[in-house]
């Protein structure tokens, strides 16, 4: 099956989307199922199974990982992808949040870093917390209203991949010590 929304929420706008989904339907195999011309992004079973002839078309190939899927499979090839994606099965399944830290933080990934899936406005805000960049949000909500996730939130207090301090060593105290007491004002 081949997806292709019209818009994603990508550095916290709304643009159009060029890039193609490419998911394997019942009966499909990674080894023999075609990836259509243009920007596509293939799952990862199909990007081991034909990686010679798809790393042919980079940039136009990005790959998808699952929630059950490790990005280290990917090995040197991520700094070579233009584009990962990251499929929540389910709003509820919090497996891809690890999985693009990782890629981002461990694995040193550059290029666009995409939730895919049950993609939900509560979770935007989250989602860019951790190194996603682009979100292509479910179809039947509004994608202008989800765009609004990005912004829930004026202060963070724990250290992540946006943030790389937690807020209380981003805050600067002020405060008179009165004879000495070290731990005044905390």
């Amino acid at each position: 099956m081949f997806e292709v929304r019209e818009e994603i929420i990508k550095n916290q706008a709304v643009v159009a989307n060029d890039w193609g989904l490419l998911r394997l339907d019942e009966g499909d195999s990674a080894e023999s199922v075609a990836a259509p011309a243009g920007k596509v992004i293939v799952p990862l079973a199909v990007w081991l199974a034909q990686r010679a002839t798809l790393a042919a078309r980079l940039p136009q190939i990005g790959v998808w990982l699952a929630s059950d899927e490790r990005p280290e499979t990917l090995g040197g090839d991520v700094a070579q992808l233009p584009l990962i994606a990251v499929d929540f099965p389910k709003f509820t399944d919090g497996r891809g949040y690890s999985i693009a830290y990782n890629l981002r933080a461990r694995l040193d990934f550059k290029g666009e870093l995409r939730a895919i899936g049950d993609v939900l406005r509560d979770q935007l805000f989250s989602m860019h917390r951790v190194g996603f960049d682009a979100y292509a949000t479910r179809p039947d909500r509004s994608i202008h209203d989800a765009l609004k996730g990005l912004s829930v939130f004026s202060e963070t207090y724990q250290a992540s991949w946006d943030e790389k301090s937690p807020l209380f060593r981003r805050h600067q105290r002020d405060v008179q010590q009165p004879d000495g007491d070290v731990g005044y004002g905390i």
